[in-house]
């Protein structure tokens, strides 16, 4: 009885260990424990876990810790945590919940699921099956029930599908299954490129309501609070509400569900993404990354606008080169962008990018480096009257006002069209129509004439299109080879008269040097001729003025001692007041005669002169010594006396005086 005892006691605990021991089990930190019932009610056909006992999976997880679920009823299965690498998000699709409706792609989502880690909040809330419009953003670690959830990874899909096409799979799942890519599964970055680019993000989404009719982009509200705007606003300003984005509304796309809430609209999307990370779902946003639109100094950009308010002209019926707009409707914006950074999708606007410096355009095998519109452009050829080729190199300076850009761009399209279809014929055509009308060597001789031509006509093409012309230069001109050796020759000759005529010229002034130079070899002797000749007339003139003098004294004296003796011969018996009437004539004749004597003398000799000469005549009448008998300086008194006489009478009349 007692052996009975010992191996009824053996046989429980063998019988304990075989039931209990199996029961028991551990959870680890990052793990989960998924239970499978293998007995009890059916589970419905549209739902793989059981909430009230059913057989199958169960909705709830062990975590964590050391459990017990008995075997024969109950299996466990461990599953890691759902764990989300930096850089990667997770995508969420369940495997459970109420279906999608007709033409849906994601589920709806509500505050109430959080991340999916409460089965039982998601059922109650009315979660639905398929993808979850959130996304698991980076570092995420979470119990997720690994049958009501699949998550999908760059590297990794945590769940257990139940999808039979997933099921049939031998290999391990990857996102490719699901047809992802593992940059699919990564964190959006908008940075800058390689080369230093500011770039920015165009969104497409494929969910949610259709756009409306016209429209080809979704904008947050639409365009109605810019048609508000205009009746108080200027166009700047209405240019910065257009261009303002509106992605703060619902998390730049990361909130999907508010996104839809908030009236979004399948398909491309208005509002660019700008410098950031972002986690967005692949299933339903997609970026694609394009250059800013940056607008230099010294430039503007034209804006073509394929989204807004309907087209309504503000050039009025005048213009018929196209029509511009306010900003915020369709069409080219009568006013530009100007110098700035714009986060604008491409696919809403294209910018033409307009220069407003002085624009440079080479015909010639050299290109502007500040701009690429002459790329098209080449050496212009053209033939003279004669049949001679020629081969011109050209620039031409435009210039573009930023007022006037928009107009441009609506008659042009484009700058490159500018150049290529106008400027090009306008150009061209002027010089090969110029050099057939006239002779080649008349082009060259009035190049300059022609430039001023070039210059008159191109200026008014381009006034047509409101485009300013700043200047026509021919830069070289490759003459044909039979046309350089002719004018080679021309000029040889002219240069060759041009040395003649100046060897000509040079041996003129040659002789006329060496006359100067013997003129002024005699030019002392010549001198000297003349100050005798001067010397010799001065002499001349002082013997006449003598002899004069000399000869209107005897004849007054003449006369007066004449009259003497005619009175005396008269009357010697006269009274003695007859005498003295004649001797009183005598002396006045004497005294008027050597009056005017002396004043013959004064005009001839000078007043200096005149007075010597009466000094010395007076000494001599009375014979008075007027000098020394011996002189002690040798030689006789008048000797000394002459020496002083010729030395004044020597004198011209200007020194006497």
């Amino acid at each position: 009885m007692v052996l009975g005892i010992v191996l009824g006691s053996i046989a429980l605990v063998v019988i304990a260990v075989v039931l209990i021991y199996p029961s028991t089990g551990f959870i680890g930190a990052l793990e989960v424990g998924l239970v499978r019932k293998r007995f009890g009610k059916k589970l419905p056909e549209d739902n793989p876990i059981g909430f009230e006992g059913e057989a199958g999976y169960q909705a709830g997880l062990i975590m964590p810790g050391f459990f017990f679920r008995f075997w024969p009823v109950y299996s466990v299965e461990r599953h890691p945590w759902v764990q989300v690498p930096a850089g990667e998000i997770g995508v969420v699709i369940a495997q459970v919940g109420d279906p999608l409706p007709i033409g849906a792609k994601s589920a709806v989502y509500k505050k109430e699921f959080s991340n999916f880690t409460s089965l039982k909040a998601f059922i109650e809330n009315g979660g639905q099956k398929g993808v979850q419009r959130p996304v698991l953003p980076p570092g995420t670690a979470a119990p997720i029930h690994p049958v009501a959830f699949l998550v999908l990874t760059r590297q990794s899909v945590y769940g257990v599908p139940i999808l039979p096409e997933l099921l049939n799979t031998k290999e391990e799942l990857k996102p490719k299954h699901f047809g992802l890519t593992p940059d699919q599964l990564g964190v959006v970055v908008i940075t800058p490129d390689a080369s230093g680019k500011d770039m920015v993000g165009v969104v497409t989404t494929y969910e949610g309501d259709p756009l409306l009719a016209g429209d080809i982009a979704s904008r947050i509200g639409g365009f109605g609070e810019i048609r508000a705007l205009e009746a108080t606003q200027g166009d700047i300003d209405i240019i910065e509400a257009v261009l303002g984005s509106k992605n703060s509304v619902h998390n730049n796309y990361q909130d999907f569900q508010t996104f839809l809430d908030s009236g979004g609209k399948i398909g491309l999307q208005h509002d660019v993404l700008l410098y950031g990370a972002y986690n967005l779902n692949p299933f339903l946003v997609s970026v694609q990354k394009v250059p800013m639109l940056v607008v230099e100094q010294g430039e503007v950009a034209v804006i073509k606008s394929y989204v807004g308010l309907p087209s309504e002209s503000v050039t009025g019926e005048e213009f018929k080169f196209g029509t511009l707009v306010r900003p915020g409707h369709r069409g080219i914006w009568r006013e530009p962008l100007r110098t700035g950074k714009y986060p604008i999708n491409p696919h809403c606007y294209n910018a033409e990018v307009v220069p407003t410096a002085i624009l440079t355009l080479n015909w010639a095998e050299a290109r502007s480096r500040a701009h690429k519109l002459d790329a098209n452009l080449s050496t212009i050829l053209a033939k003279s009257r004669e049949g001679f080729k020629f081969s011109i190199d050209l620039q031409v300076q435009i210039h573009v006002s930023d007022r006037n850009a928009p107009v441009v761009i609506s008659m042009v399209g484009t700058m490159l069209n500018l150049v290529d279809e106008v400027l090009q014929g306008a150009v061209g055509n002027h010089f090969r129509d110029k050099l057939q009308s006239m002779p080649a060597v008349q082009f060259i001789e009035t190049r300059q004439r022609v430039q001023e031509e070039a210059f008159e006509h191109v200026q008014t093409k381009l006034d047509q299109y409101k485009v300013e012309t700043r200047g026509v230069y021919i830069q070289d001109v490759v003459l044909p080879e039979q046309l350089v050796n002719v004018l080679t020759a021309r000029e040889i000759a002219n240069q060759e008269i041009a040395t003649y005529k100046k060897q000509q010229e040079a041996q003129q002034q040659r002789i006329q040097t060496e006359k100067s130079r013997g003129t002024a070899d005699k030019q002392a002797e010549l001198a000297a001729a003349e100050v005798g000749v001067s010397i010799q007339k001065n002499k001349a003139e002082q013997r006449k003025a003598e002899a004069d003098g000399e000869a209107f004294y005897t004849e007054r004296m003449g006369k007066a001692e004449g009259a003497k003796r005619e009175a005396i011969g008269k009357g010697e018996g006269s009274s003695r007041e007859a005498i003295g009437k004649g001797d009183g004539a005598a002396f006045e004749a004497i005294g008027v005669g050597k009056a005017k004597g002396y004043q013959a003398q004064q005009t001839a000799l000078g007043q200096d002169g005149a007075v010597l000469v009466n000094t010395i005549g007076q000494l001599a009448e009375k014979n008075l010594k007027f000098v020394p008998d011996v002189m002690v300086s040798g030689g006789s008194s008048v000797d000394g006396l002459a020496g002083i006489l010729m030395k004044y009478f020597g004198q011209k009349p200007a020194e006497k005086t």
